[in-house]
């Protein structure tokens, strides 16, 4: 049997309680769910769907997170108190170390793409096998093993 490429739909996943922070609820009581939709191998990168009942909150970002709005709205404030109305249709992209403010007035929906950095070394590492991979492929002989960070 064959496993469809598509797996799920926006508007038909099956959300699970995912509560927010109480230390960052600053007005109301806002309900937010989520579910994951797909994972990275690596588990560096996700894009999962969340959405949220009416309130005020501060979100910390540890990891950057792409914010694609479905449904609904929200006024985000950033830290020198500037804010911006997103509604559906509207992408903002928060970097790992970010904070904003959210104010639900009734009701959102959002697809985030979430990736985290992988730390210096690491990075470093990364970067010269790569470079390796492809001096080795280029020398016309065997191609070595595809490098499973893209190379």
């Amino acid at each position: 049997m064959v496993e469809s490429v598509i797996r799920l739909a926006v508007a038909e996943v099956d959300l699970k309680p995912s509560p927010i922070n109480p230390r960052w609820i600053l007005e109301g009581n806002p309900v937010a769910r989520n579910t994951v939709l797909s994972s990275s191998r690596d588990g560096m990168a996700s894009t999962l769907v969340w959405d949220c009942t009416a309130g005020r909150f501060n979100w910390f970002y540890d990891a950057d997170e792409t914010v694609y709005v479905v449904k609904g709205g929200v006024v985000i404030k950033d830290p020198a108190g500037v804010s911006r109305r997103l509604s559906a249709g509207d992408t903002i992209f928060f970097p790992a170390g970010a904070r904003a403010e959210w104010h639900v007035e009734d009701y959102i929906r959002k697809v985030a793409f979430c990736r985290t950095s992988l730390p210096s070394p690491l990075f470093f590492a990364m970067r010269v096998y790569r470079r390796l991979a492809r001096l080795f492929r280029g020398r016309g002989g065997e191609k070595t093993a595809h490098a499973s960070f893209g190379g």
